[in-house]
């Protein structure tokens, strides 16, 4: 047998154990599928793989490339999470499956419910609609579909700006409401994207069309406002502001950098949320990126070893206001500019650039910009 006969052989054996592995559901799968009859009954519609008698459409149909099936793809490995189509409109959703007691339930409810939605400086993801589980133990909200806040990617000095004013005022809304989110790191901070997508897109493979019979196609994002949520609330905290306990204990969460989390000391969460996100700010934005060294010093004071050399919610956001009021419009408008590009990569860049000029200042035009809150409720926090 020739080598190429044998690579031939090899990838057709590859193709039909990745067939066969896709043709049957996951245990996480298996448990959406047998509730999809009842969230059908509550308004959402889940994706043809999950429903009762699913046959997969690359058997029936043998002349489909599998790959290109939309019912191919698994669930991400999140067995508490599932997309759905909102059946009365069209919109996708996401639903997450909650303990009824969990304090996650509680807090969630308490941020993302439309009377909260009217204060501007709400960024805590919305909750859409919510209801019992068949099984009481555990409660369904429903949310809309967010992408991760870089897919697509930050084109602009503008879009990080925007991203800065929402995670701040967002953090004081949470903050003075005496919730600490206690793992705010990038994975948990989402964005509202479909304005970016007119075709809309798949909520597995997302860079596909919903059918996945394409590449989804995508506005730029340097001339356009989004809304980027917090996400998650499974291990934050309520704790009133006139609570004689502030502090808390646990080791959790996904930035590990945090230098008081401990299992046995207590210590400030909210203090802990400032430097999550300050060291987001470094670590995502300042290092990566020339043209971003005014994040320096806010993500500095903001990841201080000792907690109580940090700004807290407000301070942050007082500071961060001072910051921006200095940045030229010029410069806002400039295309990201990575630290590890070449000088021949950087003036081709620049030159595209200035195409984002003219859009940027008719954006600024017909707009008003987004403005962070000038008069904000005092909060305890130190």
């Amino acid at each position: 047998m020739s080598t190429s006969e044998s690579s031939d052989r090899t990838i057709e054996q590859l193709k039909a154990s990745i067939r066969e592995r896709h043709s049957t559901l996951t245990p996480s799968e298996a448990a959406w599928r047998d509730r999809q009859v009842y969230l059908q009954e509550r308004g959402y519609m889940l994706r043809p793989r999950y429903r009762p008698g699913w046959k997969p459409s690359w058997e029936l149909d043998t002349s489909l490339d599998f790959l290109q099936c939309e019912d191919f793809h698994f669930l991400p490995l999140r067995p508490s999470l599932v997309d759905a189509t909102r059946i009365s409109d069209g919109r996708l959703v996401y639903i997450k499956r909650v303990g009824s007691q969990k304090d996650e339930l509680k807090i969630a409810l308490s941020l993302g419910l439309d009377e909260q939605r009217e204060d501007g400086r709400n960024h805590c993801v919305p909750i859409l609609d919510h209801f019992p589980d068949a099984d009481d133990a555990f409660t369904y909200i429903v949310m809309p579909f967010l992408r991760p806040v870089d897919e697509p990617p930050f084109e602009t000095v503008e879009n990080v700006v925007e991203f800065v004013d929402q995670l701040l005022e967002g953090l004081v809304f949470m903050h003075e409401r005496g919730v600490a989110h206690r793992d705010c790191a990038m994975p948990n901070i989402m964005m509202d994207a479909d304005d970016l997508f007119p075709e809309g897109f798949h909520p597995v493979n997302l860079n596909d069309l919903p059918d996945s019979s394409d590449e989804a196609p995508v506005l730029p994002r340097a001339n356009r406002s989004v809304n980027f949520y917090y996400v998650d609330f499974g291990i934050s905290v309520h704790i009133p502001n006139d609570s004689a306990n502030q502090l808390v204990v646990g080791d959790d969460g996904r930035d590990q950098d945090v230098p008081e989390l401990s299992t046995d000391v207590p210590y400030d969460p909210f203090k802990v949320d400032i430097f999550i996100l300050g060291n987001l700010l470094r670590e995502e934005f300042e290092v990566k990126f020339t043209n971003l060294s005014f994040l320096r010093s806010l993500a500095g004071s903001m990841t201080a070893t000792n907690p109580a050399s940090r700004p807290n919610a407000i301070e942050a956001l007082a500071k961060w206001q001072g910051i921006r009021s200095h940045l030229l419009s010029f410069h806002r408008a400039w295309r990201l500019r990575p630290r590890d590009e070449s000088w021949r990569n950087a003036l081709s860049k620049d030159f595209h650039s200035l195409g984002y000029l003219g859009p940027y200042f008719a954006h600024r035009i017909r707009f008003k910009a987004h403005t962070v809150a000038s008069s904000l409720p005092c909060i305890t926090r130190k």
